[in-house]
Order: C-alpha cells, then structure tokens, then sequence
C-alpha cells in the first residue's frame, strides 16, 4: 500500500472506530447474502458517516447535496448556499466557501488533486469555480444549462484527468464535457427513444466517467441508470424489472474497483426498502442499506470488510 493509501486508511480506521456518536440511530442496518459490509458517507437531508456496523460516528444537520470524506479524513459537503470542510472526526470547520450573491444555489464540491476545490453554482450566472484554500476564485467555466429552471439546471459535476469537466443537465437532457474555457466538446443524449425519449423523464444526476472511458449515468425520474460508450451508446443499462422495483429517484452513485455499482434510491420513503443498494455488472444485487427516516441524494462508500476502496469513481 502506497504511502497516502496507508496514512489514509490509518486515518479512517480511528475515525470509524471511534464509536456510535448518535443515539437516533436505532434502524440502519445492512443486508448482504455474501457477507458485504461497508463504511460510507451517507450526504442528504442529515449526512452521517457510518461505519461498517451501520452505526453513524459522525453526523450534521442540514440538507448536504453532495460530499466526500477526504484522504486525511476530513469531510467536504455543499449544502444550498454553503460548502463546507470538517475536521476527522469533529464539527470544527477548516475550510468553507460561500455561494456567490449573483447565484442561487451551490452544487457538488469536489477537492482536486492540486489542492483547489471545484464547486459549482447555479442561478443566472450557471458556472464552475476552481477555489483556492483562502477562499479565492481561481478559474472559472461558464455553463449552459438550457434552462431557465435554477435548481434544474445541473446535478453531480466532476473534474476529468484530461482538464475538462463532466456536467449532467436535466432538463437538457445531457451530459455534457466542457473544456475549462467553457466550450462544449461532447454531449451524451438521455432522452432516446430506447428510453422512451423526453417523456420518459430520463434526466441525467450522476454522472462518472470510468477507467474505460465509457460515462455512468443516474437517470432520476426514469428510475434507470445506465452506461455510455465513448460514441454515447448505451452499453448497460438497469431499470425496475431488473431489481425488483428498488430504483425510486436514483440520485447518487459510485463505481467500485470490482466492477460493482452503488446506487441510492433518493426517492425511497417506504421504511421496509433499501436506501442504497449494491449491483453486479449481471444485475444481482449483493448488499443493501436500510433506514427508516434518513435519504440517500449521495453517497461516498470509504471501506469494504475493512478495507480502504480506491480509486474513487462518483
């Protein structure tokens, strides 16, 4: 194991064995056929850090879209207005950013490997910002979002290793990579008509692009997910008669080293359903999480049966 790798999996170890911190949390538990557990970030309207007993050891209130638990086990969400960095293991902020007063809402956050932190913001001013560890804009990519609906307008961005920056748009109905001018280089269409076209409502939420160079994409309202090639054809897709009905808004998503997928349904109420779930490349479902209250919007899977899983794809 790498140098970082170590320091980071000692450094989660303390952190996800420190002990329940929450005593609301009577009903999360984990269900696994071959004996799957995991430890994960769980971002929505409260976002916890539960460990691989599905006990939470670390929690805030507030309704989070988006975050990761950093190499050093510190931990980056956005919520509307706000992105914020905590210390491992507390509440104490070390970093944060405020949402611009030409902009409504703050998007996915997301720490580069340089040390800036990429956010995004929608409102009449739709963009990415690239923020350096005092607060200041460093670059910045206009977006277009095609659509007058703020809070529609973009979902879970990620920065690509090649520079450029993977945008999924709702109500376009596309997933779109710009370069960090701003120039649009590829779209990947969601409304086809094998998805039964814009009626389907198969709007693009996650969006990853994998170690092969295709894109993996959660399709909220059409309750599917599927996976594009490089010329946007769909080459895996999953729906309801897949999984026996578990896909309810499928919002956040991760790509995990052994090919697997984990999948949170946000729109799951029903207590007796999973929140997230975990899927083969055949479509068996292998582990689930349940809870009766909290909502999956993301989730960042940080262990497997103790240990550390890298690379993060979500």
């Amino acid at each position: 194991m790498g140098g970082w790798k170590r320091a980071w999996a000692l450094m989660l170890a303390a952190i996800l064995g420190c002990g329940v911190v929450s005593a609301a949390d009577e009903g999360g538990r984990q269900v696994s056929p071959s004996g799957i557990k995991h430890s994960f970030l769980l971002v929505g309207p409260k976002t916890a850090l539960f460990n691989e007993d599905s006990e939470i050891v670390w929690e805030v209130p507030g309704n989070a879209h988006d975050g990761y638990v950093l190499p050093n086990g510190n931990i980056l969400v956005s919520d509307y207005k706000v992105s914020r960095e905590y210390k491992a293991g507390t509440h104490d902020v070390v970093w944060s950013y405020e949402l611009s007063p030409e902009n409504k809402e703050m998007g996915t956050p997301q720490r580069l490997d340089n040390g800036l932190t990429m956010l995004v913001e929608r409102g009449l001013k739709p963009r990415i910002i690239e923020v350096d560890a005092a607060g200041k804009i460093v670059h910045e990519t206009p977006l277009q979002p095609d659509t007058d609906d703020i809070h529609m307008q973009t979902r879970m961005a990620r920065k690509l290793p090649n520079g450029n920056y993977l945008v999924p748009h709702l109500f376009a109905f596309a997933v779109k990579e710009y370069s960090p001018a701003g120039e649009v280089v590829d779209i990947i269409r969601t409304d086809l008509e094998e998805f039964g076209g814009r009626e389907g409502k198969n709007w693009p939420f996650t969006a990853i692009r994998l170690d092969n160079g295709n894109t993996y994409v959660n399709l909220t309202h059409g309750d599917k997910t599927a996976e594009f090639g490089p010329d946007g054809k769909v080459v895996w897709r999953l729906d309801n008669s897949d999984v026996d009905g578990r896909l309810s808004d499928p919002c956040g998503a991760q790509r995990l080293p052994n090919g697997n997928t984990i999948v949170c349904s946000y729109g799951q109420r029903d207590p007796s359903k999973c929140r997230i779930f975990e899927v083969t490349r055949d479509k068996e479902v292998v582990w689930e999480f349940f809870h009766p209250e909290l909502h999956a919007h993301e989730v960042h899977i940080v262990t497997t049966n103790g240990e550390t899983v890298t690379p993060v794809l979500r």
